[in-house]
């Protein structure tokens, strides 16, 4: 029985052509290339060896599919009087249709199929573009529309870009989901002299001089900055421009005095004061103080790019692709019937993606106020089965370390500060039984005194008598009219 080889070619340069495929090039088979149309060609007629191909079919068909299946038809005839063997261009296991419809229709037609591995253009863009396809990487045919309709949500490869036409086409699926101006990146002649790998913005695909066979294109999640930009006009630019500025030389000295560590307070001050406007129900200072919070990301972002640690964009590009890669029922094939699934799988994703974190309780941040870092470590370890299912032994611990505090102050001992500490940590514990966050709860309390308070104050300034003349249970009189009031 006859034998059909299939080697691929490789990119184009004459050194990315593997050993194994040059002897069987040389080898005394038939050689039958899919296409004359590669780099490669020069050099085997220079080198003396004889080939045949298969570009009168793409003359007579009337669809790629016609085409591919003539191709095939021709490839399984000869094999079946003398041994073939075929080469395509780049690897015949990556976007090579022939090799797949051979592989299905070689044993029906009685012909032995050998595929040989070979170096694609694929390899080269990976180089090209800093790309690692283990963390995704979706490859495709530029006229795919089920692919093009995925662009933006993951990273995004299309071959064949063929022509003009074709680039054309390509680029108006690809505005159905991505802005006109996103980047992409515009692959041509890769692992050649002349190779292109740069950047341009969507709108001028087609616009591009030398679009040919061997040009493609590497579409990259689209960045939530961008997604608003396109969408809303948001343009985060503006204010890191200014950023930029007060850290230059010639910039702010308090500003360009600044660490990581001298600002650290001013992010959480910023997020308290704006979680004070959302309890307020202030929409004029919701907008205030999360400009705010923006200012203070957007100075540590700038201070990391002077730093060579990191910048904005990469800030922007990480979380949002963890938002992509956390929902896959928004942007992937996943199903999820309520909030509680979503809440599942994203700690599923998440113990994925945390494979340094070792302990249960790894993830809750130091920095964290005491109440909320309880109240954090508690639900953590409940995940794993350390916790009462009931209320009842809950609220007894909270007996229990208010009966150890009460004993241990009599006693004029040195562990009350431990003490109460355990006493707060167990009405941490029962307020999460009870779906109470300790820290709002706490807050709503400061809040509610600082109202009484003040009533009491304006009392006391109306009588026009110093503190000191009032006794407790008159000022508790105040305090009591200002309860009834609804303070």
């Amino acid at each position: 029985m006859a034998k059909l080889t299939v080697i691929g070619l490789g990119p184009g340069a004459y050194e990315q052509l593997s050993l194994e495929s040059l002897r069987l090039l040389k080898s005394n088979s038939r050689v039958v290339l899919r296409t004359a149309r590669h780099p490669l060609v020069e050099r085997l007629q220079a080198e003396g060896i004889d080939f045949g191909s298969c570009d009168d079919l793409y003359e007579g068909g009337s669809s790629f599919a016609e085409v591919y299946n003539a191709v095939c038809q021709r490839l399984l005839q000869a094999a079946a009087r003398e041994d073939v063997v075929y080469a395509v261009p780049g690897s015949p296991m990556v976007a090579e249709e022939t090799v797949r419809l051979l592989r299905q229709q070689a044993p029906v037609a009685g012909v032995e199929l050998e595929i040989k591995p070979a170096m694609s253009f694929l390899d080269v863009a990976y180089a090209a573009l800093g790309l690692d396809p283990s963390a995704g990487l979706c490859i495709a045919d530029a006229q795919d529309e089920k692919a093009l309709a995925r662009a933006g949500s993951c990273p995004l490869l299309l071959t064949q870009l063929y022509s003009r036409l074709v680039a054309s086409d390509c680029k108006l699926a690809l505005m159905e989901a991505l802005p006109d101006e996103a980047k992409v990146f515009y692959l041509y002649h890769l692992g050649l002299p002349e190779a292109e790998c740069r950047a341009l913005s969507l709108y001028e695909l087609d616009r591009q001089q030398n679009i040919d066979h061997l040009t493609s294109l590497y579409v990259p999640p689209l960045a939530q900055a961008e997604k608003f930009q396109g969408k809303t006009g948001a343009d985060i630019r503006p204010l890191a421009e200014v950023m930029a500025a007060l850290r230059a030389p010639e910039g702010c000295p308090w500003d360009r005095e600044q660490t990581f560590a001298s600002i650290r307070s001013n992010l959480i001050e910023e997020a308290y004061e704006y979680i004070e406007a959302v309890d307020a129900e202030d929409a004029d200072n919701m907008e205030e103080e999360l400009g705010d919070v923006l200012m203070q990301v957007v100075f540590h972002a700038q201070m990391a790019e002077e730093a060579g640690l990191f910048d904005l964009q990469s800030v922007i590009d990480r979380v949002t692709e963890k938002l992509i890669h956390r929902h896959p029922h928004v942007f992937g094939t996943a199903k999820v019937a309520n909030s509680s699934e979503v809440l599942v799988n994203w700690d599923a994703i998440k113990q994925q993606e945390k494979q340094e974190r070792h302990s249960a309780l790894d993830g809750v941040a130091k920095g964290l106020p005491a109440l909320l870092r309880a109240y954090k470590v508690q639900g953590k370890a409940a995940k794993v089965g350390f916790d009462w299912q009931e209320q009842g032994p809950v609220w007894d611990k909270v007996e229990e370390e208010s009966n150890e505090l009460r004993e241990v102050l009599l006693q004029g001992g040195e562990e009350a500060e431990k003490e109460f500490g355990d006493l707060l940590f167990a009405l941490v514990n029962y307020a999460r039984h009870c779906r109470i966050e300790p820290e709002t709860a706490l807050n709503g309390t400061v809040d509610r005194f600082c109202r009484r308070f003040r009533y009491v104050e304006e009392r006391v300034k109306e009588s026009g008598r110093p503190w000191q003349d009032f006794s407790l249970a008159q000022l508790d009189e105040f305090w009591d009219e200002a309860k009834k009031s609804g303070l």
